[in-house]
């Protein structure tokens, strides 16, 4: 595995590599604006930019408290929103990572049948739906146990990214039922694998370069476990 992470740093610097990552952020601030933008709207429609207390007397510019305090709100809930968010937007680049590893160190292969924008998104957001889900009810473990939360966060993550990344991966040039019976082979290992791609995922920024080196780390690691 240390191997396969190895050959991907080699690579980072592929241009491929480096568009999907640029953009992955302007995806990634372009819907933090958005939903801060929509968050701001709602605010100042439900509440009014002046009220009167007793004793006190008018006091004005809500809207604008209310603006900075969404934001730091906004920017605290995409440190731990990172995760989901990144996960969505390398779905949609799969192909293209994956083909910049495999053209460069298996140019041997045929080509493979990329997946349609309809076919990305679909896939994209019920692995996000799935994530969300698991990541409340981790959340629910970790306020009942709260020791173990890293620990909980790292193995459910780990589990959830493993899994959609390798078989995706997998999907490419195997049928369904054979990239899951690979998969389920090496579990172990590849779920490991999962859990360290997880870790970094928790650092802003970091979680939008990791996902792309993740890919391609599983692809790697897609190649040399059908050899075995």
């Amino acid at each position: 595995m240390f191997s396969d992470f190895s050959k991907t740093l080699a690579q980072a610097g592929d241009r491929r590599f480096r568009r999907v990552i640029f953009l992955g952020i302007l995806l990634a601030f372009a819907l933090l604006a958005a939903v801060y933008g929509v968050l701001i709207l709602i605010l100042s429609l439900l509440t009014p930019d002046q009220i009167i207390l007793p004793w006190v007397g008018e006091i004005g510019g809500i809207h604008e408290v209310l603006s900075w305090a969404s934001l730091l709100i906004m920017l605290v809930l995409s440190v731990f929103l990172m995760v989901p968010v990144a996960s969505l937007f390398t779905g949609f680049f799969l192909d293209e990572v994956a083909d910049a590893v495999e053209e460069k160190h298996h140019p041997h292969l045929p080509l493979v049948r990329h997946r349609s924008l309809a076919e990305s998104t679909v896939q994209s957001l019920r692995f996000l739906g799935v994530l969300l889900a698991a990541n409340l009810i981790a959340l629910i473990f970790c306020l009942l146990l709260p020791p173990l939360a890293p620990f909980i966060g790292v193995a459910v993550n780990g589990y959830l990214l493993s899994r959609e990344y390798f078989t995706m991966v997998a999907e490419r040039r195997l049928p369904p039922e054979d990239a899951q019976a690979l998969r389920k082979r090496h579990r172990a290992s590849i779920w490991f694998a999962g859990c360290l791609m997880t870790v970094p995922l928790m650092i802003p920024l970091f979680s939008l370069v990791i996902p792309v080196l993740g890919i391609a780390t599983f692809t790697h690691m897609y190649h040399r476990l059908l050899q075995r």
